[in-house]
């Protein structure tokens, strides 16, 4: 059996067995029929104002950036103490450290792996009087640490033979990446799949596999799902949820909400005859939109999503 295919068992069987998160089944039709249209509108490249992007002039350096981006692609849960309640989190970090990769550069493998946290504090602009921002800034060192001494061990500092290793697989691609601590997400492994996704987004390669990702497990999507009706929490789960109470990473009620929302997404898929990864970004960008960001998401401290 493939790894994703291993995913998409294990999320089923968590939804199955659910107790806190219930996947509205009767509501998959008419919601796909309603996502369609926005398939085609859809962007399927990274956004270049928050994205280092240069494929054809800076390969290495656009492969440095979605390597190191997504080594931090994190820290939802910190999120509202750091960047506010409705602002982007991610969009604060990415265009950071696009803005430094078009300023100085790719950041070398080497200084990566000596990364502290007063350089993911002065990278990202958090304030280091901020308790949230330094615990967070933290685990970002830890990540960068991590990325740059495995390009270094393995790679020999060169982050596009990381990607090239893959043979054009993102399947391969997971499997490598979960090889670091921060990166193994079992089951769902985000950060590992949503890579393979945004190398492929930044025309660094075409993964012959890649339509068989699954959606990406974090706080976003089910938190888009249960707005439109597909998902539907438990009163004691939702209610926690709405008052920004910390739901504990790895807690039952974490793992089925990161489930049921990928289960959806590919029953969504199914509908429509699209790849999970697909839908995925269409459920991404409909959460950037106000009425999604002015409702809070599950909140969880985890170096996952």
């Amino acid at each position: 059996m493939s790894f994703f295919n291993i995913v998409r068992g294990a999320c089923a069987r968590i939804v199955r067995d659910s107790r806190h998160v219930r996947v509205e089944a009767d509501r998959i039709e008419a919601y796909a029929q309603a996502l369609a249209p926005a398939l085609a509108a859809t962007p399927l490249a990274l956004d270049p104002a928050l994205h280092y992007v240069e494929p054809e002039t800076d390969p290495e350096g656009t492969a440095a950036f979605v390597l190191t981006l997504d080594s931090v692609n994190f820290g939802s849960g910190w999120f509202p103490d750091i960047v506010g309640p409705t602002a982007s989190g991610y969009g604060a970090i990415a265009g950071r450290l696009a803005r430094h990769f078009r300023e100085h550069g790719a950041i070398p493998a080497d200084r990566l792996a000596g990364a502290t946290p007063q350089d993911a504090l002065d990278l990202f602009g958090f304030d280091p009087a901020n308790p949230a921002a330094v615990e967070l800034a933290e685990l970002y060192a830890q990540a960068l640490s991590d990325l740059g001494g495995f390009v270094l061990d393995n790679h020999d500092g060169r982050f596009l033979d990381l990607v090239n290793a893959a043979d054009g697989s993102a399947e391969r691609l997971t499997t490598i990446l979960w090889r670091m601590p921060l990166f193994e997400d079992s089951p769902f492994y985000k950060r590992a799949q949503i890579t393979a996704a945004d190398l492929a987004l930044a025309g660094i390669t075409a993964f012959t596999d890649l339509g068989r990702l699954t959606a990406f497990a974090d706080n976003l999507l089910p938190h888009v799902l249960r707005h439109d009706g597909v998902l539907t929490y438990d009163p004691e789960l939702a209610g926690r949820i709405d008052r920004g109470d910390v739901i504990e990473s790895g807690s039952r009620e974490e793992t089925e909400l990161r489930a049921a929302a990928v289960h959806a997404v590919e029953l969504l898929a199914a509908a429509l005859n699209t790849p999970a990864v697909l839908i995925d970004r269409v459920l991404w960008h409909r959460g950037q939109q106000p009425e999604y960001r002015a409702k809070p998401r599950h909140r969880t401290k985890t170096a996952y999503y």
